[in-house]
């Protein structure tokens, strides 16, 4: 399944989650792709550490292969590299995309990620894939959007961030009207909680009274996770027994039960539709 670890606001949390979740996917067996489309590379530093160093092509390269005569479907496969734990992979990023995004946006290139993703899925056998993108509707987070199946909201628990879901809500609508009808807010993702402090419970409840899912088990504040960062290595494989990794497997194995529930009940779900503005965007 294809998703999106998606919000405009910056500091909910975003990157450290479609990392962590991706390794419990991976902890769990399922073969997982995560794609960085943001250019500070956070996630792929995340991933990869001193490998950044070495590596030679990133997510970049297959957009700038986008605007050539490269057959540009296989050179998204050039861009995917293993990481240092067993089903986890990663396409990642760098400070080019910034460069590349107006070319991009003028040559109408919002379709070919997801087309090179499906082919890539196809031919390597990907269970999971995850995008992290950066804290704004921008080409690169619209890319996303068009490729995935479903999109995850991370959220922060304050009145910010309560704002910002309206804002993911719509940009998702816009898109399944327009381009992907199955498009679906899969859930909300709750973190940084802390279970003693009144408000965050407040502002859940009133997300429950509009009727937006909440994924469980919620994802507490803890030091862990910063740890994690500095040492390079998500909490999965870095403290399995900490509570943090075990509510990190805990939404992995949650979000795989929820596939395979809408699998059976609907088992069209998840073919490939494109729109007719997508049939027209071959170049």
């Amino acid at each position: 399944m294809k998703r999106v670890i998606f919000n405009q606001k910056g500091g909910v949390g975003k990157t450290s989650i479609t990392c962590n979740l991706a390794a419990a996917f991976a902890k769990s067996g399922k073969k997982t792709l995560v794609v960085d489309l943001d250019s500070q590379a956070n996630c792929s530093k995340y991933l990869l550490g001193d490998r950044m160093e070495t590596i030679s092509h990133t997510v970049s390269d297959f957009f700038a292969s986008t605007l050539s005569f490269r057959l540009f479907q296989d050179s998204l496969q050039e861009t995917i590299y293993p990481t240092d734990y067993d089903n986890l992979y990663t396409i990642p990023s760098d400070d080019s995309l910034k460069e590349l995004q107006p070319k991009l946006e003028g040559r109408y290139k919002i379709f070919k990620l997801g087309e090179a993703i499906d082919v890539a899925v196809e031919k390597l056998g990907f269970d999971e894939v995850l995008f992290d993108t950066p804290p704004a509707l921008n080409f690169y987070s619209m890319s996303a959007l068009m490729a995935v199946d479903a999109v995850l909201i991370p959220f922060d628990c304050d009145a910010f961030s309560a704002d910002a879901i309206l804002q993911v809500m719509e940009a998702v609508e816009e898109v399944r009207a327009d381009h992907r009808p199955n498009l679906e807010v899969e859930g909300i993702i709750i973190n940084h909680f802390q279970a003693q402090a009144k408000l965050p419970q407040q502002i859940i409840e009133s997300l429950i009274e509009q009727e937006l899912k909440i994924l469980q088990p919620y994802l507490s504040s803890s030091v862990v996770m910063r740890e994690s960062h500095s040492a390079g290595i998500p909490l999965p494989f870095y403290k399995s027994n900490h509570k943090l990794s075990k509510d990190f497997m805990g939404l992995a194995e949650a979000l795989m039960k929820n596939k395979a529930g809408t699998d059976a009940s609907n088992p069209k779900k998840g073919r490939k539709t494109r729109s007719k503005g997508a049939q027209k965007d071959m170049t």
